[in-house]
């Protein structure tokens, strides 16, 4: 359902909630629901779904607040989104390009997302956190307890864990759990991961409910490994028998990670805070292939700067200060995230820091139809890959080869029109080249540096003939005299 700005303005107007000030309003609280790895079309919201998905909460969520129809990641992969969104800029800016980059994290004095909450706010990590190993366990530098968050129940790791072995120390798939900075010890807190992280978000909004919070609540569903519930899993198989068994295991995870959404929108609306809680859901990046997962018309998985590899389903609701039930277009990144929580609480002169990401308000209450005029990727070495959008057009490339789309008429990318536009092309190209030199090399081997892009690179020098001719002559001498030997 789409509603046109001027029906916005009339309902931001006339409407007795929505045409609140700031002022007469508490500070509202902020949850940010982040998925793992949940395909563009694996919600049943997108009208392209397969049959086979069903998300009724999430759906639900997507029709009673705002759905962005072109919303991206900052990251193809897990943990630079995650990065991206903590900082509200290009996670590029602190080295971050790859998940080895992500997963060994960044400066930790560096600030993240609660440092920039007004002092009376509770905030607490549920879930992966990906922004740090613990290897100097029990210092734990990077732990989320050291970055801000004042209460955690989260795993650290290289990304993935098991979903029925809660605690463990061998490999990034059985990381130990953290309450705070303990490791959760063996038989506490048993069942179904994802079960596990909907509860404790749950008991947090029970215990501050009386005052202003802070969720982050990052769900490790649906990354692999692929695990569920054995009789979830049957109950798909017999549903769709045609499923292959990783998908059907994938709809059985998708189940409990909606039932997971619908928990916490439910507590909220018991306790009488979703009026006033502004609420981010988003994936971290397109769906990834090994799982199965489905971006619809999109092209690539995730690991890709292709459509499917950086959109996601992104959800923005706040009923007291903007209507619901509507989709905007424009495209939106993960970095906007905090610069709105920062807009919606009034601080941005107090939180020093030049933002990458835009507040997406004035989107949301009908001021603006424009937000980021361009755009930019980069997913690092070896692969070099990088993409820009700038309005409808995206140059995509690898090192120096580019590709040009028009996201308008081509949201499927099959259509490469840089030989048709070759100036927009190379354009857009040397706007990527301008903005990576900004940003900071990787600490790993990621470092995204290469030749200078095609688009600015000088013309070979014609090769001399002469001298090309007395080379060749060498050569053959040498191969003679090898011969003779």
């Amino acid at each position: 359902m789409r509603i046109t700005l001027s029906i916005v303005v009339a309902l931001i107007l006339f409407s007795p909630t929505l045409g609140l000030s700031a002022e007469n309003l508490a500070p509202p609280n902020i949850v940010v629901i982040l998925t793992d790895d949940q395909g563009y079309a694996d919600i049943s919201f997108n009208p392209d779904h397969p049959k086979e998905v069903a998300t009724p909460h999430m759906d639900a969520l997507a029709r009673e607040g705002v759905f962005f129809s072109q919303a991206y990641t900052s990251g193809h992969v897990c943990s630079p989104t995650r990065a991206g969104l903590m900082l509200g800029q290009y996670q590029q800016r602190v080295g971050i390009y790859t998940a080895g980059d992500g997963g060994r994290g960044f400066n930790p004095k560096t600030k993240i997302f609660p440092s920039f909450l007004p002092d009376d706010y509770t905030s607490m990590a549920v879930g992966k956190w990906h922004m740090g190993l613990d290897t100097d366990y029990p210092k734990l530098k990077m732990h989320a307890l050291n970055r801000g968050f004042d209460e955690c129940y989260k795993f650290m790791g290289r990304g993935g864990h098991d979903y029925f072995q809660l605690r463990g120390v061998k490999g990034p798939e059985y990381a130990p759990i953290y309450r705070n900075k303990e490791r959760i010890k063996e038989g506490d807190y048993e069942g179904y991961l994802t079960t596990r992280l909907t509860e404790e978000a749950v008991a947090f909004i029970d215990r501050q409910k009386q005052k202003p919070f802070f969720l982050y609540l990052a769900y490790n569903a649906v990354h692999a490994p692929a695990q569920a519930p054995k009789e979830d899993i049957a109950r798909m198989q017999k549903m769709f028998p045609q499923l292959d068994k990783k998908r059907a295991i994938l709809m059985a995870m998708l189940h409990h990670l909606d039932l997971g959404v619908g928990a916490v929108v439910k507590k909220l609306k018991d306790e009488g805070l979703w009026e006033n809680t502004l609420l981010f859901f988003l994936t971290d990046n397109g769906g990834a292939k090994a799982m199965n997962a489905n971006n619809g018309i999109l092209r690539g998985f995730k690991g890709s700067l292709y459509e499917g590899g950086i959109r996601t389903p992104w959800v923005i609701s706040w009923p007291a200060r903007f209507a619901g039930g509507r989709t905007i277009d424009a495209p939106v990144i993960s970095l906007d995230i905090l610069p709105t929580v920062v807009d919606a609480m009034g601080t941005k002169g107090a939180a020093k820091r030049v933002f990458d990401g835009k507040s997406l308000l004035p989107l949301l209450m009908g001021k603006s139809t424009a937000h980021h005029p361009v755009l930019y990727w980069n997913s690092g070495e070896p692969k070099g890959e990088w993409a820009v959008r700038e309005g409808n057009w995206k140059a995509h490339g690898f090192k120096q080869k580019y590709e040009l789309y028009d996201l308008a008429s081509d949201p499927s990318e099959k259509t490469d029109l840089a030989a048709k536009r070759p100036e927009l092309a190379r354009r857009l190209a040397k706007r990527h080249e301008t903005w990576l030199a900004e940003m900071v090399q990787s600490a790993g081997k990621s470092n995204a540096t290469w030749p200078r892009d095609r688009a600015t690179a000088e013309e070979p020098k014609p090769k001399d003939a002469a001298r090309e001719k007395k080379r060749a002559e060498r050569r053959k001498a040498r191969q003679k005299q090898n011969k003779t030997k």
